[in-house]
């Protein structure tokens, strides 16, 4: 399956936020999208994730008969941890296993991966800002989807929790999934491309 970005460019009133984004990742491969804040990183994502209409350019899966198009095989990420404050952390996770189908590690284990076991039965805002987004995290777990894509995904983490996800990151990407990430802060994992906003897509 291959991830291919061409002549993207969105808008907002005043004019152009990014144009002619054009890349290609095949399975196993992964792209940082940094630059500064409010150039348009997160906004690349959602137009990517099919979030939001781009105002030129397609987003499209090739190499593929099993996922139509690149929202239906995708995770996306974003700031918001979309979970009910009043539901348990279980709760909260079966729920989106259920909603979003093609059940990957259950619910217990995606916690016990992402050190939170002893939360399960918590209600979600009990939870830190750091547990919240691993919580948010465990929901990359619990349902498969080849594609991430992620829009500031360790905002929130301590140190040792942003090891622990580049390594979720990278064992994914070593599984033959695709991931794309916006993010201000360093993902520690090898052999990803960068695309910064200010040039082109570099190895």
């Amino acid at each position: 399956m291959k991830l291919v970005v061409t002549d993207l460019g969105a808008d907002r009133g005043s004019g152009p936020i990014f144009e002619a984004i054009t890349f290609a990742l095949r399975d196993g491969e992964g792209l940082l999208v940094t630059g500064p804040n409010g150039a348009g990183k997160s906004t690349l994502v959602r137009a990517i994730a099919g979030l939001l209409r781009p105002s030129s350019g397609t987003a499209v899966l090739e190499e593929t008969n099993e996922w139509p198009d690149v929202p239906s095989a995708s995770h996306y990420l974003g700031p918001i941890n979309a979970m009910k404050p009043a539901l348990s952390v279980f709760e909260n996770l079966s729920f989106w296993q259920s909603f979003c189908g093609r059940p990957a590690l259950d619910v217990d284990a995606a916690l016990d991966r992402i050190g939170l076991a002893h939360t399960r039965d918590l209600p979600f805002s009990y939870l830190s800002t750091g547990q919240r987004r691993r919580v948010s995290i465990a929901k990359l777990l619990v349902s498969h989807r080849p594609v991430w894509l992620l829009d500031e995904p360790t905002s929130g983490l301590d140190a040792a929790s942003e090891l622990h996800f580049a390594e979720l990151v990278r064992e994914h990407m070593e599984g033959g999934g695709i991931v794309v990430a916006a993010t201000h802060l360093p993902i520690r994992v090898d052999g990803m491309k960068r695309l910064e906003f200010s040039g082109a897509v570099a190895a």
